[in-house]
């Protein structure tokens, strides 16, 4: 005499999320009381149950219990057929054991979760973004992009273009918006743009009556101008400075020049009349004594030789204001990811910095934002993705004087990186500054 098992239906279709039922009827053939245990074995027993778990019969008796399929809603439980064992296990005669197995089917479901990052990047004509996508359906789906923008001034490039994932898998795609054109002068100008993700073929992102599927990210492009309103102002205070010479200084320096040059000039006609009638008669000394001509010019000209050596002497020792020494200094900033960092250089007490050049380095390639400062005035700040090397120079210099610092600041968004090959660990910016380093005069 034997236990026998057998489970009611063929097959089981479930959801994740959902629940399913089937039955298992077991008679008891044997000759004596038995007490039956239950065990679901495979791969449906983390989410599988019997109720009751334990039974007792009599001989010639049967009972049927219920088998509760309850399956997550997660990307561990993968879509398809799934093999259901249900072990019946008698406590009197154990070596009776039975295991009557179905199949379960697996209803597949799709979920995306995408995340973009950053939301909002600034650049003169382009900016990068990443768009993280994790597939946390049980099957394995195609992903597709589109990015859309009002007005179509910006254009998209997604790498790669059409990832394929499986379930719980996660990957990373590039993003880069470009703007058709720069912007010259003016404000920055916000470009709102949206990202859909979704997943198939593109037509299923062209149709919009798939809306409802898509997951839609919102980011934005700050186009910064390639002239800001500071440096238009510096220009039109230096123009203003130079029509003020031409207008003011210069015909006074040339006046100045004019009278002195005269004064000189009627200097010289009367210390050569004087020399010329030193007795009064108003007959020259050279007619009155023709033998003394040549002595007395020997002597005028000792008179005027020395009298040159005067003057060379006089030039010499009126000198000309010092103008000061040629200065260089850099500053080296290093700063890690996402966080800021500045360097400074003090000008030293007694000393004014004209500074006429300044010359920045990206050469890893890192993104954020550069701010140089001198003194209380902001020079430039500037996307780090937009340059490798950056030069600036002035015909007027920008004096710093005593006390006060040219200060580099820099936020690390990201580490580039450079010729090795080799990502950088942290942010790496150098700022040299040029000019004339001279004495305060008190």
């Amino acid at each position: 005499m034997t236990t026998s098992a057998e489970l009611e239906i063929p097959t089981v279709t479930v959801s994740p999320g959902g629940e399913a039922t089937t039955t298992l009827t077991v008679r008891n053939d044997t000759d004596i009381v038995e007490a039956y245990t239950f065990e679901v074995v495979g791969d449906c027993a983390p989410w599988s149950t019997v109720e009751p778990a334990r039974v007792s019969l009599y001989p010639g008796t049967s009972e049927t219990v219920t088998i509760r399929l309850a399956p997550p809603r997660s990307s561990d439980v993968r879509a398809g057929e799934v093999p259901l064992g249900v072990r019946v296990l008698p406590a009197e005669r154990p070596e009776a054991v039975r295991v009557p197995e179905t199949t379960v089917t697996v209803t597949p479901f799709h979920e995306l979760r995408a995340e973009l990052t950053p939301r909002r990047r600034r650049g003169l004509l382009r900016a990068r973004y990443r768009t993280s996508v994790q597939n946390l359906g049980n099957t394995p789906v195609g992903i597709v992009f589109a990015a859309d923008q009002a007005g179509e001034d910006l254009t998209f490039d997604f790498a790669p273009s059409n990832p394929h994932l499986a379930p719980g898998e996660s990957t990373e795609v590039r993003l880069r918006a470009r703007a058709g054109k720069p912007v010259w002068f003016g404000q920055p100008v916000t470009w709102p743009f949206e990202v859909a993700v979704d997943r198939g073929e593109e037509s299923v992102l062209a149709d919009r009556k798939q809306t409802e599927q898509r997951t839609t990210l919102e980011g934005e492009f700050v186009q910064l101008v390639i002239f800001p309103k500071w440096l238009l102002i510096v220009l039109a205070a230096l123009l203003a400075l130079l029509l003020a010479w031409f207008a003011l200084v210069r015909p006074a320096v040339r006046s100045a020049a004019k009278e002195a040059a005269d004064d000189r000039a009627k200097e010289n006609a009367a210390a050569a009349r004087e020399a010329g009638d030193s007795d009064g008669d108003g007959v020259p000394d050279a007619q009155e004594k023709g033998g003394g001509q040549g002595q007395q010019g020997q002597e005028g000209a000792g008179q005027n030789g020395g009298g040159g050596g005067g003057s060379g002497n006089a030039a010499t020792s009126s000198g000309v204001p010092g103008t000061g020494s040629q200065t260089s200094e850099t500053i080296d900033i290093r700063t890690g990811g996402g966080a800021e960092n500045d360097g400074t250089y003090r000008v030293p007490e007694g000393k004014v910095f004209g500074v006429t050049d300044m010359v920045v380095a990206n050469y890893q390639g890192d993104e954020g934002l550069l701010t140089v400062t001198f003194g209380e005035r902001k020079i430039t700040t500037i996307a780090l993705e937009t340059f490798r090397n950056q030069d600036y120079h002035w015909v007027t210099p920008i004096e710093v004087t005593e006390g006060q610092t040219v200060r580099a600041s820099v936020t690390c968004e990201k580490t580039g990186t450079p010729a090795s090959g080799d990502r950088a660990s942290e942010c790496n910016e150098v700022v040299n500054v040029t000019g004339i380093l001279s004495d305060i005069r008190r």
